[in-house]
């Protein structure tokens, strides 16, 4: 069975803790592909004015130029008047056949918002979910149903060899894996406040084509 994981987010800019996640789960989970699906605009974040998404998407093309199994997807960005994850994986799995099992990635921070999600429940058992791990956010299961609990799959402090062997294949009730497989405390907006604050360090924390496009183009200051 083909198994491919998306990623959504503003990812404003792509850093290397997303490149980390993508790459450290298609290894663990033995994905045949990994996608990037940049948001037009993150409902989440009305009232903030993210970066062009042309920029965005250009950053993230860059950034996995060299990598044949992460993808990055334009789904979003062509239909911005449906920017819900309900709505982008209600299609992914419309447009899937039944040889594809399909993830769906989210950080913790994300988890532990997920009940003010358009649907939640919905987002958490119409496919595969992970969670990955992050400094400073704690995971919990108290704020979702019993029901959602009974999903949790929690491979925290599992060894690689635990992780890569774990039962995949489809079965009638999705579930939700929990790892920590990353576990990197890297910020976007950290990142962007650098910029604008004319430090430097902050090219460590993107790859180096990212770097020169954010500098070439003048995008945070």
């Amino acid at each position: 069975m083909k198994r491919i994981a998306y990623y959504g987010g503003s990812f404003d800019p792509l850093h290397n803790g997303h490149l980390q996640i993508a790459r450290q789960l298609t290894e663990l989970f033995q994905l045949d592909q990994f996608v990037f699906i940049p948001a037009f605009h993150a409902p989440h974040k009305k009232n903030k004015n993210p970066t062009s998404a042309f920029h965005r998407y250009a950053m993230l093309c860059l950034a996995t130029s060299d990598d044949k199994q992460i993808k990055v997807s334009r789904m979003e960005l062509e239909a911005p008047q449906k920017p819900y994850t309900v709505e982008t994986l209600t299609r992914l799995k419309n447009e899937s056949n039944n040889a594809t099992q399909i993830f769906f990635v989210m950080g913790a921070d994300s988890w532990n918002e997920i009940t003010t999600w358009r649907e939640w429940e919905t987002v958490l058992t119409i496919v595969n979910i992970i969670v990955v791990t992050r400094p400073g956010y704690p995971i919990e299961s108290s704020h979702v149903t019993e029901e959602i609990r009974q999903r949790i799959v929690d491979l925290r402090n599992e060894n690689q060899l635990r992780i890569t062997n774990y039962e995949l294949r489809e079965t009638e009730n999705q579930r939700i894996f929990i790892t920590d497989a990353v576990n990197l405390d890297v910020s976007a907006s950290e990142i962007r406040q650098k910029i604008r604050g004319a430090e430097t360090d902050w090219r460590e924390k993107v790859s180096v084509a990212v770097a020169n496009y954010i500098e070439k183009y003048e995008i945070y200051k």
